[in-house]
C-alpha cells in the first residue's frame, strides 16, 4: 500500500503532560481534512515554545492540552489532499506556515491557523488563514519552516517599530530565531543596533554578521542608557523593567513575549509600549515573509537539523540547551 493511502503515520508523541524526555515517536493515525481544510506532506518542521510548554503544563491554568500531543506549530510542506471548499490551494502545492494546537484557538485570531501538529509525516491545517502560503521554489522547505513563525514575527516587529535611520535599537534575544531574523531587518533600515549575546561558541561574531553593530551580554547592568527603541523577544514580559529604564524618554519599547506588561508594571508613563502579537496577519502575512525570505531580507539561521526519529531530542535540546536560530526536523 502507498504511504499516501496508509492509515498510519510516525510523529512525535507526548502522551501525558511532562518534559519533553518523555516524547516518543510512535504510529498514530494520519489526519484527515475536513471542509476548509488540506493535508500536508510534512517535509521540514522547527521546534517552538508551545511545543514545550503546553504538553509541559505551563498553559494548564489555561487550556487542557489534548493527548497524544504532535508537537510542531511550523511546517513546510506539500498539500496531499484537500477538504471541502479549498480553493487556493491545489494538490501537490508547496506550503508552508504557522499552525498553532486547536486547543488555541481562542488566542488564534479572526481567522485562526490551526492544525494537528507538525513533526509528523502528515498534518491537517486550515487553508484560509494569512498564516499559511504558497512557498517559492527560492525559499527551501528547511529554511521556510524555521522562518514562519520567527519571521513572522520579525517582520511584524520591524514594522511596528518602524525603526528610522540613526536611531538606536536595543534588542534582547538576539541569538534567537525571531532575534537572528530580526537583526537584518534592523540593520537594513539604518539603525544602529546593541544586541545581546554570548560571547562563547562564537554567538558574538554570528550576530554581528548579521548586522548588530555592539554586542552586550545579558546582564542588566550592560544595558546601554538612553535608547531610541528596546525591542524584546526574549525575556518574560514581566521581567522587562530594566530593559525599560535603557530607554530615553520618548523612546518606543517593543515586546513580543507573556504576561503582557504594563507601563504601570515597568514604573515610566514617559515612553511608548507596544504588544506585537499579530495572529491575524495585519502588520506581516506569509506571504509578506516568503516574498521577503526570496528577497534575502528575512534569512533563517538555522542551528541544527534533526531526523523525525530524532524529534523528541530536538525538543529536549530546545528546552534544556541555548539556542542560536533555530532546531528545525526534516522529515
Amino acid at each position: 500500500m502507498d504511504k499516501q493511502d496508509s492509515k498510519v503515520m510516525k510523529a512525535v508523541v507526548a502522551t501525558g503532560y511532562g518534559p519533553p524526555e518523555q516524547y516518543t515517536v510512535a504510529e498514530v493515525p494520519v489526519p484527515r481534512p475536513g471542509p476548509g481544510q488540506m493535508r500536508v506532506r510534512i517535509a521540514a518542521a522547527s521546534v517552538n515554545p508551545a511545543d514545550v510548554k503546553l504538553p509541559g503544563g505551563e498553559f494548564r491554568d489555561v487550556v487542557e492540552a489534548q493527548f497524544p500531543y504532535i508537537p510542531g506549530v511550523d511546517f513546510a510542506g506539500t498539500v496531499a489532499e484537500i477538504g471541502e471548499g479549498v480553493r487556493a490551494y491545489a494538490v501537490g502545492d508547496e506550503v508552508f506556515g504557522t499552525a498553532v494546537p486547536r486547543v488555541l484557538r481562542a488566542m488564534a485570531g479572526t481567522r485562526p491557523s490551526l492544525g494537528t501538529g507538525a513533526m509528523a509525516e502528515y498534518a491537517v491545517v486550515e487553508a484560509d488563514t494569512p498564516l499559511i502560503a504558497h512557498r517559492p521554489a527560492g525559499l527551501a522547505a528547511p529554511e521556510a519552516a524555521a522562518l514562519a513563525t520567527a519571521g513572522q514575527a520579525a517582520l511584524a516587529t520591524a514594522r511596528a517599530g518602524d525603526v528610522r535611520p540613526g536611531e538606536r535599537v536595543l534588542l534582547i534575544g538576539a541569538t534567537g530565531g525571531v532575534g537572528t531574523a530580526l537583526l537584518p531587518l534592523l540593520a537594513g533600515a539604518g539603525a544602529y543596533v546593541i544586541a545581546t549575546a554570548s560571547d562563547g561558541d562564537g554567538e558574538a561574531e554570528v550576530v554581528r554578521g548579521l548586522g548588530a553593530d555592539e554586542v552586550i551580554g545579558y546582564q542588566d547592568s550592560e544595558y546601554p542608557a538612553d535608547v531610541d527603541v528596546a525591542i524584546n523577544v526574549a525575556l518574560p514580559g514581566d521581567r522587562l523593567s530594566a530593559v525599560a529604564e535603557a530607554l530615553r524618554p520618548g523612546g518606543r519599547l517593543l515586546t513580543i513575549t507573556f504576561p503582557v506588561t504594563t507601563l504601570d508594571l515597568l514604573g515610566r508613563d514617559d515612553i511608548e509600549l507596544r504588544f506585537i502579537l499579530d495572529m491575524d496577519g495585519e502588520l506581516a502575512s506569509m506571504r509578506d515573509v516568503a516574498e521577503a525570505g526570496v528577497r534575502g531580507e528575512l534569512r533563517a539561521t538555522v542551528a541544527r537539523r534533526y531526523g523525525l526519529d530524532e524529534g523528541p531530542q530536538a525538543c529536549v535540546d530546545f528546552l534544556r540547551r541555548h539556542t542560536l536560530g533555530k532546531r528545525v526536523v526534516v522529515v
